[in-house]
């Protein structure tokens, strides 16, 4: 199916006015090109190191950080991680949790509450790695149950957070009496111990950072009132983890509440132009060429729905050396552009573009290469994107 501009809720947005000024430069261009078979993703350590200084920096303690793994999906990139001292780590799938482990993780939070199979994959994951502290999250007493059925049958104890809905109202149960029910239960059940409390502020990007801060305050304050209130009943709340990338640095701000930003590792079109107030690097970019020049002010590159996240209106892909390219058709295999510099462009020509939205991007390639010094010098497989590994 081919989606046009016109298709699209906002009806398109003009390529030019998201050009950033770092990438005006040309750090993405690869000297040996001509090897890499495109559509490609490109990944550039060096950048994504800077970003987990930077990361660190923001918080002070590595300690406090767990910062979620869906957005990369590759052992490689978390061993730098590792080695920058970060040891906690989030995940949404149980693939994720399972590279997460045999990367050298010592604590795994599935960020996802386990139904059906996933229950008992998620048990098989602690038999595997006894030595890792594996935790879930948990919205409803019905689930809780289950989970509790199934780590006594497994001979394991579970270790369960509550996810808190505190304004997203995607998954979770608000502060309040349901909250506290569901958290009792935890505590009550035999299999089962409570972890702590899980807000994800996902909501909450506006480009306004004193707004955003705001908001993210007030959201969050009603997550230390259910806390307070359930350890006024007598029940412990070990820990709580809040916030994803739009919210980082306000919640690095609090003592003792653990972080987990994904995509600053990465960084993404997205993010950059809808948060100037985060100052991170542009770490992945895709390679793509020109397979057809249709008609006069045209181009059609091979950057179809397949390579680059389709889920955003457009544009879905900045092109930093063409700021006026415009897309005007998007379907499987094919991207078609309007710019004024078709004429100059050849068929078989490269382009460089940075991904809207880099986490879906990652997932639509089996593997990435590796840039280092200007030329792409290894390939790491994308393993988690897989529904399953082993387990």
């Amino acid at each position: 199916m081919v989606s046009t501009v016109d298709a699209e809720p906002d009806g398109g947005r003009d390529c030019a006015q998201f050009v950033m000024s770092e990438d005006s430069s040309s750090w993405f261009h690869v000297a040996n090109a001509t090897e890499i078979p495109s559509p490609a993703l490109l990944i550039f350590p060096d950048r994504i190191e800077e970003n987990i200084r930077r990361m660190i920096r923001t918080i002070g303690d590595p300690a406090r950080l767990r910062p979620h793994m869906k957005t990369h999906k590759m052992p490689e990139l978390m061993a730098m991680q590792l080695a920058s001292g970060i040891e906690k780590f989030k995940c949404a799938t149980i693939a994720e949790a399972e590279m997460t482990a045999a990367a050298g993780a010592r604590e795994v939070l599935l960020a996802y509450q386990p139904v059906g199979p996933h229950i008992a994959r998620f048990a098989q994951l602690m038999q595997k790695f006894p030595s890792v502290r594996f935790a879930c999250l948990v919205d409803d007493t019905g689930a809780a149950a289950q989970l509790s059925q199934a780590a006594l049958a497994a001979g394991v104890t579970f270790e369960v957070w509550l996810d808190v809905d505190c304004g997203q109202h995607r998954t979770g149960v608000p502060p309040g009496p349901r909250a506290v029910e569901v958290y009792r239960q935890i505590c009550a059940l035999k299999g089962l111990k409570p972890g702590g409390l899980h807000a994800y502020d996902g909501h909450l990007h506006d480009s306004n950072a004193a707004l955003r801060e705001q908001q993210c305050d007030e959201g969050f304050a009603t997550v230390l009132t259910l806390r307070d209130e359930l350890i006024a009943a007598g029940m412990p709340v070990p820990r709580i983890a809040a916030g994803g990338t739009p919210t980082f640095p306000f919640h690095a701000k609090r003592p003792g509440v653990e972080c987990s930003p994904g995509t600053l590792v990465l960084w993404d079109a997205g993010y950059s132009t809808k948060l100037p107030d985060l100052d991170y690097l542009h770490a992945a970019v895709l390679l793509t060429r020109v397979v057809s020049k249709p008609q006069p002010g045209r181009i059609c590159l091979d950057l179809g729905h397949k390579a680059i996240a389709s889920e955003m209106p457009q544009p879905r892909v900045i092109f930093p050396e063409l700021p006026d390219a415009r897309a005007v058709m998007h379907s499987e295999e094919h991207l078609v552009l309007e710019t004024a510099e078709a004429q100059r462009l050849k068929v078989g020509d490269v382009l460089y573009g940075i991904p809207w939205h880099v986490c879906p991007t990652v997932a639509l390639h089996s593997e990435v290469f590796v840039v280092k010094n200007g030329k792409a010098e290894a390939r790491w497989s994308v393993a988690a994107r897989a529904r399953r590994l082993t387990i």
